[in-house]
């Protein structure tokens, strides 16, 4: 944690004399520690983190790159730290403060110039994009705790149960083995909700010959899985069968072709091709996929419009999708982490087409 501190200075523009984080991943990131409020002042010659009397004594046992202040009236405090270290220019997290969070302090700090442009939000979330081996190891454990739910929720799914019931199981199961909550809401549905890509667990019934589309992750550490399978409720047809096929040879071509120096763009063409070569141009809508860690969506993605070039230690997930409007959908998702020399996968549940129940 002390390196990103000191990592974070020295990216800040020469003309920035001080950097105000507030928003909760980046705090956790820099910090080690998660709250839901605090303020991170950041300067060249000394930190400071203000926390209020509910953090306090753990701030005090776990942030060792920062002084702990006790939070009284903040702006004021931000204020006289900020003349403490004599800055002139502060910058504040343009992605998250709010218009009315900006006005305050610029009304609060007398003299000293606010400036909103991303230089240093920026340069924080580029530091976020690279994951230390230590942070690699989080997101297995915690993709661990995903691969062994599903494992489990396909003996559970079966004609009769309700989308929501399936999604109630994956939240306790995932509680079960240690999952601090979840990631994201569950998306648990089958038959036509299956053609909305974020559809939202129902009451509906699970029926034979439908396709059910499990997308769940967890947080553990602070730290974000997600996966999607899609599997079958009895038999299914043909159609149905021919969308899982090109989806899964979409997906596998994409995970193929990961590996350092590549444009996102080019990694989400090979999977887009395929899909549109095999007739379906129209019915893939969304990027191939994005980064994920402290957050569950982050950037850079896999998407045609994404002009990043990828690098080692930077994490993908990897997940076309066939939609077909008023019908049914398909979706398979594996997280990836980038090599020096290629790709490992962190998902290790099986992808070839499961039939429940």
């Amino acid at each position: 944690m002390t390196d990103r501190i000191a990592a974070l200075t020295n990216r800040l523009p020469g003309d920035v004399d001080a950097f105000i984080v507030q928003s909760p991943a980046n705090r956790f990131y820099l910090t080690g520690l998660r709250t839901s409020a605090g303020t991170l002042v950041v300067t060249r010659r000394q930190s400071w983190f203000i926390i209020d009397f509910r953090y306090i004594s753990i701030a005090r046992q776990t942030v060792k790159n920062a002084e702990v202040v006790l939070q009284e009236n903040l702006l004021a405090q931000i204020a006289t730290l900020l003349k403490k270290v004599d800055a002139k220019k502060v910058a504040v997290e343009s992605h998250h403060l709010s218009v009315g969070g900006f006005t305050a302090m610029k009304e609060a700090f007398d003299k000293i110039e606010l400036t909103a442009d991303s230089r240093c939000a920026d340069a924080l979330l580029n530091m976020r994009q690279i994951k230390d081996a230590g942070e690699i190891e989080k997101m297995q454990r915690v993709q661990d705790i995903s691969d062994r739910v599903f494992s489990e929720i396909i003996g559970f799914i079966r004609p009769g149960r309700t989308e929501r019931e399936v999604a109630f199981e994956i939240y306790r199961l995932g509680h079960l083995y240690g999952a601090q909550r979840l990631s994201f809401d569950t998306i648990a549905v089958s038959g036509i909700n299956s053609s909305l890509p974020h559809g939202v667990p129902s009451d509906k019934p699970l029926k034979r010959g439908e396709l059910l589309t499990l997308d769940f992750g967890y947080v553990l550490d602070g730290y974000c899985s997600d996966m999607t399978r899609t599997v079958a409720v009895g038999e299914i047809g043909e159609k149905e069968r021919l969308i899982y096929e090109t989806t899964l040879k979409a997906q596998l071509a994409a995970l193929e072709a990961a590996g350092p120096d590549k444009l996102c763009s080019d990694i989400d063409k090979v999977a887009r091709d395929i899909i549109y070569n095999a007739g379906f141009e129209g019915c893939f809508g969304h990027g191939l996929g994005h980064s994920l860690g402290l957050e569950v969506h982050e950037n850079p993605r896999f998407s045609p419009a994404e002009t990043v070039r990828t690098q080692p230690g930077m994490v993908f997930s990897v997940e076309p999708g066939i939609y077909i409007a008023g019908e049914f959908g398909c979706r398979i998702e594996d997280v990836i982490c980038i090599t020096p020399t290629g790709r490992i996968n962190l998902t290790h549940s099986p992808k070839e087409l499961i039939i429940c129940g």
